[in-house]
């Protein structure tokens, strides 16, 4: 709050400006959110219908888009054929199994995105402050922009770049990992999710995916966000080395 904070997604840099008179860069469009710790924008989405609601924009939050349970509980939302599929997320809270789906569309200012992921969080703790607001918009949908935060001024500048019309990952496996002792590990395996069904189990030591040895936890996961292909996972359960495969689902 203290400067103007440009993110440049394209240049991965950020940059840092004294507050005062800014000069946006030009074909972008400027939105004019609430501003409490993060910023409240009014958001346009449409599932099962359309619904004009607040929501936070978390620069933090690695994911596309989330709406609380309340939320979808009191709106009826989301289309009711579509059902959700488990999957366990990580953050400064811990760990916790949450819904994915997909929703129609999502506009933000002038700019609209088709069939967006979705989580769907049963907010406890109403961390998400429904019914002010909705849920966040995460940094899978910001990375699309170049953006501007302006705290003195109360402005964020967006501008699409060379993200912008990235396919959002549509991929599902059931499997969670963590880095630990230099070693890669499967988490919680969703029951019936593709990884469970091909014989992956939590503690399983995954040594390599395919025929990628690099012991690197972000490359594997890349490897295995490609919908409908088939992953050869070499793993270590108990000394025991196995060679399992399944196929990449369908969030939806």
């Amino acid at each position: 709050s203290r400067y103007i904070i440009g993110l440049n997604y394209d240049s991965l840099y950020i940059s840092f400006y004294t507050p005062g008179k800014m000069k946006y860069p030009p074909e972008g469009y400027t939105l004019h959110p609430i501003f409490t710790a993060l910023p409240i924008q009014a958001l346009t989405v449409q599932d099962r219908r359309k619904i004009d609601a607040n929501f936070y924009l978390d620069t933090g939050a690695g994911l596309c888009f989330l709406i609380s349970k309340k939320f979808e509980d009191d709106s009826s939302f989301l289309k009711k054929r579509r059902r959700p599929v488990s999957i366990q997320v990580e953050g400064m809270g811990g760990r916790k199994h949450m819904l994915v789906t997909l929703i129609r569309s999502l506009q933000i200012g002038p700019y609209h995105f088709n069939r967006v992921p979705t989580n769907v969080l049963d907010d406890v703790y109403n961390v998400t402050s429904y019914p002010f607001l909705g849920g966040l918009i995460g940094n899978d949908l910001l990375r699309r922009f170049n953006v501007i935060l302006n705290y003195p001024n109360r402005e964020v500048h967006i501008k699409p770049n060379g993200h912008f019309e990235d396919p959002f990952d549509y991929s599902y496996t059931g499997l969670s990992m963590y880095y630990a002792d230099g070693k890669i590990y499967a988490d919680d395996v969703v029951s019936k999710s593709p990884a469970y069904r091909g014989g992956v189990r939590k503690g399983d030591v995954i040594i390599a995916v395919n025929t990628n040895f690099s012991n690197d936890i972000n490359v594997y996961k890349t490897l295995m966000q490609s919908v409908g292909q088939r992953v050869t996972l070499l793993v270590s359960r108990k000394g025991t080395p196995l060679i399992l495969s399944f196929r990449v689902g369908h969030i939806y």
